[in-house]
C-alpha cells in the first residue's frame, strides 16, 4: 500500500529573490523610503517650493516697497513679521526670498552639473590626452579661493542680476562634479560589458547613453543634491557680506543683512531670525535628502 502523499505549502519567495526580481530604480525607491529623515526632507522641500511657487497668492505686501511710517515696526496684524529697516514688509520679503534662493541653488546646481558633468565624462571615458589636459584645468581654477575668484568675476562684471550670480557661482564651483564625474566613468570604463560593446564596433555615443550614463546616474543624482544645498548656503553668505544679489530684491541672505545691526539683532529677532531659521531647515532637508539618495543607490547597502 502507497503511503498517501501530502501537498506541501508553497513556499513564497524570499526578499532576496523578491528584491533581484525588481528593476533598480524600484530597490532605490524601497532603500530610500526607509530612511525616516530623507522623507522629512522631501516634505519640507516640497512644502517650500510651493511656497516659492505661489508666493505672489501668499505675500501680503510688496516685498520691495517701502512703508516709511513703518520703519523696523514691531509685529502686527497688517505686518506678520513686522518690518526691516527700511520699511519693507518681512514675511513678504521672506516669502519672496524662497523664490528667488531656490530658484538661485537650483539653476547654479544645474549649470554646474552641466558644465563640470561634461567636461568630467570627456575626461573620463577617453582618458589619455584629454583627461590631462581637463585634469590640469581643474588644477588650475581650483588653486584659487572660491570667494577671491567670485569677487573678482563679480568686480569685472559690476551689475549683477540673478542670471549673472548664477552663472557665475557655476563657473566656479563645476571642478568638483568634474572629478566626481571623472572617477565613476574611469570605473565603468574597465568593465567587460563595455570592452564587449567597443568589440562589435558600437559608438562612443551609444556606450556613453546605453552604458555610462545609466550607471553614473546614482552619484550624479546624490552629488548634485548636495551641491545645491552647499550653492543656497553661498548666495546666503555672499548677500550677507553685500557680494550677493543686490537690494532690494528679496533673498533670504539679504534679509540677514538686518542682524548686523547690534540694535536690530537684540530688539528685533523677527527681522533675521525666519530667514536664518528658513536657511538652516532647508539646508538639512536637502542634505538629509542626499544622504537617502546615496544609501538608496549603494548597491552595498
Amino acid at each position: 500500500m502507497q503511503p498517501q502523499r501530502t501537498e506541501q505549502p508553497a513556499v513564497p519567495l524570499s526578499f532576496e529573490a523578491e528584491e533581484k526580481s525588481l528593476s533598480p530604480t524600484h530597490l532605490a525607491w524601497q532603500r530610500f523610503r526607509k530612511n525616516k529623515l530623507a522623507l522629512i526632507g522631501v516634505c519640507f522641500l516640497v512644502f517650500i517650493t510651493i511656497v516659492a511657487v505661489f508666493a505672489d497668492v501668499i505675500a501680503t505686501h510688496d516685498p520691495t516697497a517701502s512703508q516709511l511710517a513703518k520703519i523696523e515696526a514691531k509685529p502686527d496684524s497688517e505686518n506678520l513679521l513686522g518690518t526691516d529697516s527700511s520699511g519693507r514688509d518681512n514675511f513678504s520679503r521672506l516669502v519672496h526670498g524662497s523664490r528667488v534662493s531656490l530658484t538661485i541653488g537650483f539653476f547654479a546646481m544645474l549649470c554646474t552639473v552641466i558644465i563640470g558633468g561634461a567636461l568630467g565624462s570627456l575626461a573620463g571615458f577617453y582618458g589619455g590626452k584629454i583627461d590631462g589636459l581637463i585634469m590640469r584645468f581643474v588644477d588650475v581654477v581650483l588653486i584659487f579661493p572660491f570667494l577671491l575668484l567670485f569677487l573678482t568675476i563679480v568686480a569685472i562684471l559690476q551689475d549683477i542680476t540673478i542670471p549673472i550670480f548664477i552663472m557665475v557661482i557655476a563657473l566656479t564651483s563645476w571642478p568638483v562634479m568634474c572629478r566626481v564625474l571623472r572617477g565613476k566613468f574611469m570605473g565603468i570604463r574597465e568593465q567587460e560589458y563595455i570592452l564587449s560593446a567597443r568589440s562589435i564596433g558600437c559608438s562612443d555615443w551609444r556606450i556613453i547613453r546605453k552604458h555610462f550614463l545609466p550607471n553614473a546616474v546614482g552619484p550624479i543624482i546624490v552629488a548634485a543634491t548636495l551641491l545645491m544645498a552647499s550653492l543656497i548656503v553661498a548666495e546666503s553668505a555672499l548677500s550677507f557680506i553685500g557680494f550677493g544679489i543686490p537690494q532690494p530684491t528679496p533673498t533670504w541672505g539679504n534679509m540677514l543683512t538686518e542682524a548686523q545691526s547690534i540694535r536690530i539683532l537684540r530688539n528685533n529677532p523677527e527681522a533675521w531670525m525666519p530667514p536664518g531659521l528658513c536657511i538652516l531647515l532647508t539646508v538639512l532637508s536637502i542634505n538629509f535628502i542626499g544622504d537617502g539618495l546615496r544609501d538608496a543607490f549603494d548597491s552595498k547597502s
